[in-house]
């Protein structure tokens, strides 16, 4: 396979009743342009490798697997050493317990981003599989306003088995320091865009996303790793723009992280994260009156329960 427009990365690790179904979804994908799957298995106890390698064999012209590490390298290891292998022009996701059912899915979102240079990521509605066999369609007309690196700062609204993006690696390869966290997608996304570029989403439903399962499903300190994430971003982003916006969502989690503790009675945990984020503001009367005040709130708000007992 010569040129390559579309690199899609899957991640997989033990999920033998998935993986067949993840792969014959992107095998029957309808396009006018060139493919490839790039499967970075991770060392499974159960049949993953076995069912990868019979349908690499089968389509050695679409299909790309990594050699098995040898061990369990962990999601983040095999993430970056999997995405390193993409050398399409755009990059799909779609982990090894998702599929797509939107046959045009991939020609949609490619002829979206062909046809305008300001959009770097292009993503779908999904629908939802829980445990118990029951779908769910999810489309968030409120995505069709989130559209730039400004919005994407707040929150992860992207699933990733709906998204395409540029892929930027070949003059701008991915930072080591996305080796931190337990989950590259969200890091991705934000290197994509952190000095140009759009996100468009289409609310038609592409793909199937399977609900409480996974790495994501189970971080209880999300708040910590979103923040550091957009600290270690922040050096390099070129726009100062974004920049400024960057400190300001930075200062808003930590300080809605702090009005938590102290709900929680983290009062020391709140306090000493106080005396960090007022070092950084000019107006500190202000602050100091808003701190108590959601010290003042949490107390009314104790008594309050206690009383209606």
């Amino acid at each position: 396979m010569n040129f390559i427009t579309v690199s899609i990365f899957i991640l997989t690790y033990n999920q033998e009743k998935f993986i067949a179904q993840t792969i014959e979804s992107i095998l029957m994908q309808k396009t006018n342009f060139s493919f490839q799957l790039v499967i970075g298995e991770d060392c499974s106890t159960d049949a993953t490798r076995v069912i990868c390698e019979k349908y690499a064999s089968d389509y050695g012209d679409k299909i790309m697997l990594l050699p098995s590490p040898h061990i369990n390298i962990g999601l983040i290891a095999n993430y970056m050493r999997t995405i390193k292998e993409c050398n399409g022009k755009y990059i799909a996701i779609c982990d090894g317990d998702d599929y797509w059912i939107d046959v045009y899915k991939l020609q949609k979102q490619v002829d979206l981003l062909e046809n305008n240079p300001n959009y770097s990521i292009v993503h779908t509605g999904v629908k939802f599989l829980f445990a118990n066999g029951e779908f769910e369609d999810f489309i968030n007309l409120n995505n069709l306003k989130y559209n730039s690196f400004e919005d994407l700062i707040c929150f992860n609204f992207i699933f990733s088995v709906t998204a395409v993006f540029r892929n930027v690696q070949f003059t701008n390869p991915l930072p080591a320091w996305v080796e931190k966290y337990p989950y590259g997608d969200w890091s991705t996304y934000l290197w994509t865009i952190k000095d140009k570029g759009q996100i468009y989403y289409i609310p038609d439903i592409t793909s199937v996303y399977r609900k409480n399962i996974g790495v994501s499903s189970g971080l209880k300190d999300s708040y910590s790793i979103d923040v550091n994430i957009l600290k270690d971003i922040y050096s390099y982003i070129n726009c100062d723009i974004n920049k400024e916006i960057l400190l300001i969502c930075i200062f808003d989690k930590e300080w809605g992280f702090l009005v938590e503790q102290n709900a929680k009675k983290e009062y020391k945990k709140a306090f000493v994260l106080f005396i960090r984020l007022i070092k950084q503001k000019k107006e500190k009367l202000f602050w100091i009156k808003y701190y108590l005040h959601s010290l003042v709130n949490n107390f009314f708000r104790i008594k309050t329960h206690q009383l209606t007992k």
